[in-house]
């Protein structure tokens, strides 16, 4: 699907340069339709990359499937890149196709929370679980690009590093969850964890907390800078829907607090946890923890790459 959209494009416009892309598509009085459907399987193409609904399917069982370390990377790496290149598409080359992909990315970034919060609501695997969060996450991330300023790019920016640390934090304890040496992924298993490994289980309320939401965790700033960049530009539906999808999504985040902190312990986890996984779950933490300190640090910075991105 990509790559029959570059085709396209390239076949309507004569380049695949960016700069002169976006130049020959500005000067057009009417852009030719080969060119829109080039840019929608396009993007199609990239919306697999971040498991944009509809594009979603292989998200679930791929996370579940692959061993903890390679979700762990499909999590992170190519979502924030493949979201870096539909940003860097949409606002350089296609800048001229706003009207276009505006209704695009809208469409996928409500569809994304939506089935983001109602699908997790029935699992008991913790991976399937983080698959259905990130499908979710991605539509928070694409409020921002819809809004399309340079105000809701740093908002982005924000989100996805806030993303990156909350991600990175829960995996590693996701890695660090055996029970004699094996791997342990169902939801119910995790009751009593708070009691026999404290450090995993209050990280993993910490990070639980901030993906859903709640203040004063970093996951809290990041939704509200996305929130706040629709409202900015009257995208009220998609900002309600975005609270009211947060609200949703908090239920089977509590969840797991709630069998980690109050059910009867089955068996102790294992407390071996190799030194890299600790640094990891020690500065993810501390990050969530004291963005509250110095939001503006990084609000500021983010705002400042997206300005330059925005220029450019």
């Amino acid at each position: 699907m990509m790559l029959f959209g570059i085709s396209l494009i390239y076949g309507f416009a004569g380049t695949l340069d960016f700069a002169f892309l976006g130049n020959i598509l500005g000067e057009m009085e009417t852009i030719p339709m080969g060119v829109v459907f080039g840019m929608v399987f396009l993007l199609a193409g990239l919306a697999f990359k971040i498991s944009a609904v509809p594009f979603h399917m292989w998200t679930p069982d791929v996370y579940q499937g692959s061993p903890t370390s390679t979700t762990a990377l499909f999590a992170i790496v190519p979502k924030i890149a493949a979201l870096a290149l539909i940003i860097r598409l949409l606002f350089d080359p296609l800048a001229a196709l706003t009207e276009d992909w505006f209704q695009i990315i809208y469409f996928l970034s409500m569809a994304s929370m939506i089935l983001g919060a109602f699908a997790a609501l029935v699992q008991d695997n913790i991976k399937r679980l983080m698959a259905y969060s990130s499908i979710g996450h991605m539509g928070y991330a694409l409020i921002g690009v819809a809004a399309g300023t340079s105000a809701s790019l740093g908002a982005v920016s924000l989100y996805l590093m806030i993303y990156l640390m909350m991600t990175a934090g829960t995996f590693a304890i996701i890695l660090s969850m055996r029970r004699n040496g094996r791997e342990i992924e169902s939801i119910s298993d995790l009751a009593g964890v708070s009691k026999t490994n404290p450090m995993l289980g209050y990280a993993m309320a910490v990070f639980m907390f901030s993906m859903s939401g709640v203040p004063p965790m970093a996951g809290f700033f990041g939704k509200l800078v996305v929130f706040e960049s629709a409202v900015a530009q009257e995208m009220y539906i998609l900002a309600v829907v975005g609270v009211l999808t947060s609200v949703v999504a908090a239920y089977y985040y509590l969840r797991v607090i709630k069998v980690m902190f109050f059910d009867e312990v089955i068996d102790g986890i294992d407390r071996d946890i190799p030194f890299s996984r600790r640094a990891v779950l020690v500065i993810t933490t501390v990050f969530v923890l004291a963005f509250v300190f110095k939001p503006d640090l990084f609000i500021n910075s983010t705002q400042g790459i997206a300005n330059v991105l925005f220029a450019g």
